[in-house]
C-alpha cells in the first residue's frame, strides 16, 4: 500500500472515530439544528456644517494649540455598533446542558458627521471652499475606514461563530453569548475603528496647512495675519 493511501486511510479512521465519540445530544445540536449566521450591516450618514465657531475655538477643541498648528476646520464623528443576538436553543435534561448556534447581527455606523469651518472663513468665499474641501477628505476616509472596520469584522465574526454551536449549561447560553460580544467583539471593534485615526493624521500634516495658507492667492493667510492682530 502506498504511504498516502495509509495517511488516507488513517484520516477517513480519526474522522470516524470522532463521530462515533459524539454524544446523541452533540448530534441533535450540531446536525439538526440550523447553522450560525453572522450578518455586518453598515450605514453611510451624511453631514451638516457649523460656520458659527471661531477657528480659535476649533484649535482649543482639537489640542493643537501646543504644536501652533490651528484649525481652521474640524470635523466630528465617531464609530458606532450594536449587536442582536439570537438563535435556536437545544435542551439536554440529562447533562443540564444547552446549545445555542448564535445568529448575530452587527450593525456598524458613524454618528451623525458635523463640519465645523471656522466663521472667519464665510460662506461661498475661495478660502471657505478650500477649508471644507480639506474636511471632506477627513469624511471620506471616515467612511473608507468604515468599509474596511466592515469587511475585517465580517471575517472575525464568521470564522469565530460558523462552525460548532456554544454549549453552556441550561439557561446561560444567550447569556455566555451576549458576555463574549460585550466583552470580546466590542473592544475589537473599536480597536478596528480607531486604526481609522492613522489615516486622519495623514491628512492634517503642517505640508497641507502650509498649502493651505498659499490657496486663494493668500487669503486664508490674510484673514489669519488680522485676526491674530
Amino acid at each position: 500500500m502506498k504511504p498516502w493511501m495509509a495517511c488516507l486511510l488513517l484520516l477517513a479512521a480519526a474522522s470516524v472515530q470522532a463521530a462515533q465519540q459524539r454524544t446523541p445530544f452533540q448530534v441533535r445540536c450540531e446536525d439538526t439544528i440550523s447553522k450560525t449566521v453572522s450578518v455586518l450591516s453598515s450605514k453611510q450618514n451624511g453631514f451638516t456644517i457649523n460656520n458659527q465657531l471661531p477657528y480659535r475655538a476649533l484649535t482649543a477643541r482639537t489640542g493643537s494649540m501646543d504644536n501652533r498648528m490651528q484649525t481652521l476646520g474640524l470635523t466630528v464623528t465617531k464609530g458606532i455598533y450594536r449587536a442582536t443576538l439570537g438563535g435556536p436553543v437545544l435542551q439536554d435534561p440529562a447533562s443540564g446542558y444547552e446549545c445555542v448556534a448564535p445568529r448575530v447581527t452587527i450593525q456598524l455606523n458613524y454618528s451623525p458627521v458635523l463640519i465645523y469651518v471656522g466663521n472667519e472663513f464665510m460662506p461661498g468665499t475661495c478660502a471657505y471652499k478650500e477649508i471644507l474641501t480639506h474636511e471632506q477628505r477627513h469624511l471620506k476616509a471616515y467612511m473608507d475606514n468604515l468599509a474596511r472596520v466592515e469587511k475585517v469584522v465580517t471575517a472575525a465574526l464568521n470564522k469565530r461563530f460558523a462552525g460548532q454551536p456554544m454549549y453552556a449549561p441550561s439557561g446561560t447560553a444567550m447569556s455566555a453569548l451576549e458576555h463574549e460580544i460585550n466583552g470580546t467583539w466590542f473592544p475589537f471593534i473599536q480597536a478596528e475603528f480607531d486604526k481609522g485615526k492613522i489615516e486622519q493624521a495623514r491628512i492634517d500634516t503642517p505640508q497641507e496647512y502650509a498649502r493651505l495658507a498659499q490657496t486663494c492667492n493668500g487669503e486664508i493667510a490674510a484673514i489669519m495675519n488680522r485676526r491674530r492682530k
